[in-house]
This record gives C-alpha cells, structure tokens and sequence, in this order.
C-alpha cells in the first residue's frame, strides 16, 4: 500500500483528492495538511510515502516544506510530487531543486494523478519532455538563481550510462530509454539506477539537473 500525504490550503481540494486516492486498492491517505509546517510534521509522524504538495499556501509554503523534507536523512524514503497550476513555473524550478522528484498539472485526469503518485512511489520522477526541456531552459536562463546542486562528477558513468543519462534529460521514459537503445525495460532501469547511484543523485529529477550542469544536454535553442 502507497501511503500519500496531502498538503493544501483548500479543504474542498484536499476532500476531492482524499475520495480519489481512497477509491483504489494500492493507494491511501494516511494525513492531510493546510500548510507546509504542517505537511513537515505529518510527514514524520505518519511516515508517508508520497507528499502530494501545492506550493502556494499560507506561512510555509510548499517550497519550504519540500526542501525540509528532503533534506531531512529521516525522511529518505519520502517523495514529494509538486502540485501546480501551470506545467511549468518558476517555483516549481526552485521545488526540483529543493528534491521535489517531479510535477503534475491541477488540471490532471484522475487516472494520470494516480499513476504519477504510483511513478513517485517506485523511485521514478515525473518529468514530461516539454517540462524537462522547460526545466533545462530554465537552468541555462538562470543558472545562479536558487540554491545551485552539487557538482558530480561523470567520470565514473561508463559510456552507455552517460547515453542513458543524457536520454533522460531529454525526458525519455525507461521505456522509451529501451526502445531507443534496444534493450529490455529493466535493463534501462538498471542502467538509470546505477547512473544515479554513482552521481548521488536521488532520482530522474535530479539526473535532468546534472545532465544539463554536465554539459551533456542544451537547453532548446542553444
């Protein structure tokens, strides 16, 4: 079972997701949150698995509340899924630097929340091409705005892990990864998990980062 923690200032919001996430076998809401202190405190009291955090929201907004949970080592296990009205915006930057592992549209479908909460859930980072590209664009246009990531190293990565991590960056699922490289599924996830193994990095969110910082990928235009 995926336990998820809800973090909204609006009730009505929280109720609608709480009867969506409820309504399936593998998924259950074990805590609900008005703000973002709030979401830090039920994060270590009900040992949530995926923090479903609007960003906008009275006194410790989302952005603050994602960088303590995942800069917090008792909380590793914890991922956060952004929660935005637009795909793409300048907090949701700051919140995938902050250790966010991705980003869903408000305007989902019921069915594509599910399963980003359950993509979360396994370790994988929800990433669209047009987001990660934006995200990319983002970088380059901004490169010293908000806390900078740690610089790693790709000299460790052998040849088809840096071909998978630049895959990744161009937002390329394992799936997809496969069939480029013609290679099964799992051998592509084991490939991501190595590469992110060896950079420090914990999940794709972060691969995209050091794949732009690395040089291994542009931003669209550049």
């Amino acid at each position: 079972m995926i336990r998820v923690l809800l973090a909204d200032d609006q009730a009505l919001i929280r109720a609608g997701f709480r009867a969506l996430i409820n309504s399936t076998d593998d998924l259950q809401v074990v805590g609900e949150a008005g703000d973002g202190a709030e979401a830090i405190e039920l994060a270590r009291s009900t040992r949530a698995d995926v923090v479903l955090m609007d960003i906008r929201m009275p006194g410790t907004d989302g952005l603050a509340a994602t960088r303590a949970i995942t800069s917090d080592e008792d909380l590793a296990g914890v991922k956060v899924l952004v929660l935005t009205t637009f795909e793409i915006d300048e907090y949701v930057i700051e919140a995938i630097r902050a250790g966010a592992s991705g980003f869903i549209g408000k305007g989902a479908e019921p069915d594509a929340l599910l399963d980003a909460i359950r993509l979360v859930a396994a370790g994988d980072a929800l990433l669209s091409p047009k987001a990660t590209q934006a995200l990319i664009a983002r970088f380059a246009a901004q490169p010293d705005d908000g806390p900078p990531m740690p610089a790693r190293s790709l000299d460790a990565l052998t040849p088809r892990e840096r071909e998978v991590v630049t895959l990744v960056a161009t937002g390329l699922s394992n799936d997809e990864i496969a069939e480029r490289l013609v290679v099964s599924p799992l051998t592509a996830k084991t490939h991501v998990n190595r590469a992110m193994m060896k950079l420090d990095a914990h999940d794709r969110a972060q691969l995209v980062v050091i794949a732009f910082q690395a040089g291994l990928v542009r931003a669209p235009g550049g």
